[in-house]
Formats: structure tokens, C-alpha cells, sequence
């Protein structure tokens, strides 16, 4: 971790690994999902150490607390260092993690890619069926 004062919120969102690019991150900034102290802000936003942020992404939401600032995107181990999450937050997200394979489970794994030949060709006898 390099001794910063401040950083741009979107470049710790990157370095924090949180999103891979950060044109992805600031989108995500100016779409609303990253709040800064419950305030929506812009990307270019300076955070400092012992800001709180809310970052939303798909359907998990993390609560963070910045813990420190990096310049460069390092290894996930070490980029884990850059924050602490609450207690709360990974509960909740534990929480939907697990209703989420629930779901998956009980509609028999709906998202499996596309059908293989077998699958196809039952596919194509149904159609010519009906």
C-alpha cells in the first residue's frame, strides 16, 4: 500500500478489485451503484481512509470501509487489505449467495449454455410435433 492522502474514488474501485477496468467502475459510479458516505458522487471523487462506501453490483451489495489507498492493481490477496467489510454486509450477502444456488437448484440449473446434439434433435422432433 503506497502512503496516499486521497485517491479517485474510481481508481480505488479498480485497485480494489471491485470491478476489472476502471471505465467499468466509473459507469457503475454514474449509474448509482457506488454511494460515498450515503451520497451518490462522481467518479473523480477523492475518498480518504475511514470513508464508508455502498457498492452494488448484480444482486449482492457490499458495505466497505476504506481502509487504505493503492495507485496500482495488486494481487486479490493484497487488495483485500485495501478495505474491511461489515459484519452486516457479508451476512447479507451470504445470504443472498445461498438463496441464489437455492434458486439454481430448484429450477434444475436453468442457465446451462446452449443444448448439445442430443438436445437439439429432441428439440427439433417437439417443434415438428406441435
Amino acid at each position: 500500500m503506497d502512503t496516499l492522502s486521497a485517491q479517485r474514488l474510481d481508481k480505488w474501485l479498480w485497485a480494489a478489485r471491485f470491478y476489472k477496468t476502471r471505465s467499468l467502475a466509473a459507469e457503475a459510479i454514474r449509474g448509482g451503484k457506488v454511494h460515498l458516505n450515503s451520497t451518490r458522487v462522481k467518479p473523480s471523487k477523492e475518498i480518504h481512509p475511514g470513508d464508508v462506501l455502498v457498492i452494488s453490483q448484480h444482486e449482492y451489495t457490499w458495505e466497505v470501509t476504506v481502509m487504505g489507498l493503492n495507485n496500482y492493481r495488486r494481487p486479490a490477496t493484497e487488495a483485500r487489505q485495501l478495505y474491511e467489510e461489515s459484519e452486516a454486509s457479508l451476512e447479507k450477502r451470504q445470504v443472498a449467495k445461498e438463496e441464489r444456488r437455492i434458486m439454481n437448484a430448484s429450477f434444475g440449473g436453468v442457465n446451462q449454455g446452449k443444448p448439445n446434439k442430443k438436445q437439439r434433435r429432441k428439440i427439433v422432433h417437439f417443434k415438428k410435433q406441435y
